[in-house]
């Protein structure tokens, strides 16, 4: 339970943000300001699916910025009432962590090399020479710099403010995340959801792993085309070659058709004959599909399995042939083909793509194959996100899960979830259509990496030691979790492992995706804490960026409607990116970023949150130390303006509010707490704190000049002068809390008891004053001020006569003291009319 302050800080002589984050840090953990009560009713509780970030590096200001606009909602809804559960993972499994362990401990990972208990990493790593160590060597050292990382993580996101409960922490690798993804891939597997499959992948040939339709960018590649001739079968001459233009011409051995549009007068003579490959002479035969282009190069294109995602549906589709040429190491395999010559294939066994190319095209040449020379073209080429070489594609045996990818049933309903879903901003739904309507297969899980979460299968072995795909061995539930390299199958030994007869244990590990996206299970503690699962699941709110979408969203989606008939939450808050000053995106792969911890220092957290949450939900918003500079110049005026309000006394006279200007401010601060709460429920954090900046600049320019001289009087008018400001403060401070945690934290220390986070959201009061007044006012003050400044006088300086006149003139005298007082005027004239209002000032004169 959250513990109260019993009393009041001092207020400080000189108030400053300098050291507060490093106070008030501690004080929240030491009172568990943030703790979630989990006695709280599922009505009553706010659960929030946060975004694991991957701790494989530092944070960016992009970080800040989403993770910011999440942690107001979070305290805005602690604030109404709501009990919030707020936790916080880490996805510490997967290639980025790979990576970073690789180059930071100068190692690489071989499964054929022995576990070493006692290795050590190298004293001066060398990023260019790693060492071969075990797979459990490599993972033992993934965990513990991951540990190293997260510890950072939490520290920066603790300076940040973020109002997370740090008791409810998880990694997507720790055993619980890793008994909820293997739990929940066995449960895809029995109802027929998940499946293994033999085919076209799509391949990186660096990390040497499948890479899923949601992993691949396209990105611009030089290529070049060349012009390859094709000989007719029948005895006819060079003559009558077919000529295709290709970016591929090392494929030429993976050729199995020709294929061009049916409706192509050209090709139409050609269709059901047969053509013979240049340099190999392979009989393959001329087809048509609607697929072909007629006005793309020569209109009749090469089918080679693979070289591109269109030749797989080509070969699906025309069922044709297999014939692999490149290896999963990015070379051409040692051997051709069957049914392709041994030569000329020698001349290109074993080197990598590019060097075959290279050669085929000499070789091409020198046949008279080719014509003319190759040329140029820069084109789309798919790419693993993480990757830096153009994807192959290969045949593998993967696992899959479905996801309305080859089925349009479950596509219809998994559409239909996104429909239930309240998006923020709305339309952002639109990303989430486009992506599920343009789904080309079945999510593919599996990768050919060390350290994730294992696929918890085995395979039995017959009498000659090849496992039986077809028939894995599942482990009990309460085995779970479960690593089939070192764990044993029911009814089984260890000294079976990998004889004739016994069996072998499932090598892969999931996609780093597979597990995150069951964040809201694994946080909630589905099937391990049934109790709290049942208060926070569904999710209230799903927080993240908008290039996810099509991965995590989505992904999360399947997962819930497949295993709880369910959506994972009801509402999605899309974050924008960030960018540069060339309004690129900010990217540790571009080299862009800004680290936030040296921004934290120097402008002090509250300044950069203000950044942060200018930044409207799902924009793109720039980078701007100009925005976080006003933020830090907004906490120091609340600091000072907070002193003096503070500084006048009366909190304990009982004053009430009776001044007309007194009830005007306060009626307009009522309309902001209407309009501020309106946006929060909209999740349109940015327009809060717009509406409440703007009518705190209002209170300190205008009301508070205006009231000041009032204020240090004594009487029943400084008394009202004394309640309204010290209601507007405690209402203020409650409005900018979500975005300014520590400025407000401090003040309210100063005056409140326990936590301003803890206090109650403010309520719109009745209409009790003329809004229209405080305005009209200080727009008058404005015209006095102009006329001293514009006279080069002090603006103590007196003035001799005020006149008004005008429509509206008469709604001054409900304030004419406080102008008086404030502008210094000795004569005031109010004379209301129906013609245009009209100030005229006129100064006094020298003294």
């Amino acid at each position: 339970m959250t513990q109260q302050r019993s009393r009041h800080a001092p207020m400080p002589e000189k108030p400053t943000l300098d050291g507060l984050e490093a106070v008030w840090v501690g004080r929240w953990e030491a009172e568990g300001t943030y703790r979630f009560d989990r006695s709280r009713t599922r009505a009553e509780i706010y659960s929030i699916d946060t975004p694991p970030p991957t701790v494989s590096g530092s944070l960016h200001v992009g970080h800040v910025f989403s993770y910011t606009h999440t942690d107001t909602v979070a305290r805005y809804m602690r604030m109404r009432g709501r009990e919030v559960f707020y936790p916080m993972g880490w996805d510490d499994n997967g290639l980025p962590t790979e990576r970073r362990v690789q180059n930071h401990f100068g190692v690489r990972c071989d499964p054929s090399v022995p576990y070493d208990p006692d290795f050590r990493p190298p004293a001066a790593p060398d990023p260019k020479r790693q060492v071969p160590i075990s797979r459990r060597n490599f993972i033992e050292l993934c965990q513990r710099l991951t540990v190293e990382d997260e510890r950072a993580f939490e520290e920066l996101w603790r300076r940040l403010g973020l109002s997370v409960d740090w008791s409810l922490t998880y990694a997507t690798i720790g055993d619980a995340a890793r008994a909820a993804s293997q739990r929940a891939f066995l449960r895809n597997l029995a109802r027929g959801e998940a499946y293994q499959a033999e085919a076209p992948t799509l391949w990186d040939v660096t990390f040497r792993t499948a890479v899923a339709q949601a992993e691949l960018e396209d990105r611009e590649w030089p290529g070049a085309f060349h012009r390859v001739g094709f000989t007719p079968t029948g005895g006819r001459g060079p003559d009558d070659r077919i000529w295709i233009e290709t970016t591929r011409p090392e494929l030429l051995p993976a050729c199995v058709a020709l294929v061009a549009h049916p409706d192509d007068e050209r090709y139409r003579p050609l269709f059901g004959t047969t053509v013979r490959t240049p340099l190999f002479g392979v009989e393959v035969p001329v087809l048509a599909h609607h697929l072909a282009e007629p006005d793309k190069g020569s209109g009749i294109a090469m089918i080679c399995t693979f070289g591109d995602v269109t030749d797989v549906t080509w070969w699906r589709e025309l069922d044709l042939p297999t014939r692999a040429v490149v290896g999963w190491d990015g070379r051409l395999l040692p051997e051709p083909p069957a049914g392709v010559p041994a030569e000329p294939y020698a001349e290109l066994a074993g080197k990598t793509v590019h060097g075959a190319r290279e050669r085929i095209v000499q070789l091409l040449r020198d046949s008279g194959d080719l014509e003319g020379e190759p040329r140029p073209v820069r084109r789309a080429v798919k790419f693993y996100e993480k990757g830096d070489r153009p994807l192959e594609i290969v045949t593998t045996r993967q696992w899959y899960i479905r996801n309305g990818g080859r089925d349009s049933c479950l596509r219809e309903a998994l559409l239909a979830r996104g429909g239930e879903l309240a998006w923020h901003p709305p339309q952002m739904k639109v990303r989430y259509d486009s992506w599920v309507q343009g789904l080309a297969g079945d999510w593919l899980i599996s990768r050919q990496r060390f350290f994730g979460v294992p696929i918890p299968v085995w395979y039995p072995l017959d009498d000659a030691g090849e496992p039986d795909r077809s028939a894995p061995i599942l482990p009990p539930e309460s085995m779970l979790p479960m690593d089939p390299s070192t764990d044993v199958p029911p009814g089984y030994t260890e000294d079976r492992r990998g004889k004739a007869g016994g069996f072998i244990g499932e090598v892969d590990v999931m996609d780093t995706w597979a597990t995150s996206s069951l964040t809201p299970q694994i946080a909630g503690g589905w099937e391990r804490d049934r109790d709290l699962y049942e208060r926070v699941f569904p999710m209230d709110l799903r927080p993240q960026a908008h290039e996810i979408i099509r991965t995590w969203l989505f992904s999360t989606v399947v997962r819930a409607h497949l295993e709880q008939g369910t959506l994972p939450w009801r509402n999605v808050a899309i974050s924008g990116w960030i960018l540069d000053p060339d309004r690129k995106k900010m990217s540790k792969s571009v080299g862009n970023v800004v680290t936030p911890l040296g921004l934290l220092e120097q402008y002090g957290s509250d300044a950069v949150r203000y950044w942060a949450a200018s930044g409207r939900p799902g924009t793109d918003t720039a980078f701007d130390t100009g925005q976080i500079k006003i933020g830090r110049r907004l906490a120091i005026k609340i600091l000072n303006a907070s002193r003096f309000v503070l500084g006048l006394g009366g909190e304990e006279a009982g004053g009430r509010v009776t001044e007309p200007l007194d009830l005007s401010m306060l009626t307009r601060l009522s309309e902001v707490v209407r309009e501020a709460t309106e946006a929060f429920e909209a999740y349109d954090y940015t327009r809060a704190l717009e509406r409440t900046e703007r009518f705190f600049w209002e209170f300190c320019d205008d009301y508070l000049e205006l009231v000041k001289a009032r204020a240090y009087e004594e009487g029943p008018a400084a008394r009202s002068a004394h309640a309204a400001l010290r209601e507007a403060l405690d209402v203020m401070l409650r409005l900018f809390a979500p975005f300014l945690p520590f400025v407000t934290e401090e003040v309210w220390s100063w005056w409140r008891e326990g936590s301003v986070h803890r206090a109650a959201w403010p309520e719109p009061a009745g209409p009790a004053g003329d809004p229209e007044l405080l305005p009209a006012v200080a727009a008058v003050l404005g015209r006095v001020r102009k006329a001293k400044s514009d006279a080069r006088l002090s603006m103590r300086a007196q003035v001799a006569r005020l006149t008004v006149t005008g429509a509206g003139a008469g709604l001054l005298k409900h304030a004419q003291d406080d102008l008086c007082g404030a502008g210094v005027i000795e004569e005031f004239v109010l004379q209301e009319d129906d013609g245009e209002p009209v100030v005229e000032v006129e100064l006094a004169g020298p003294a």
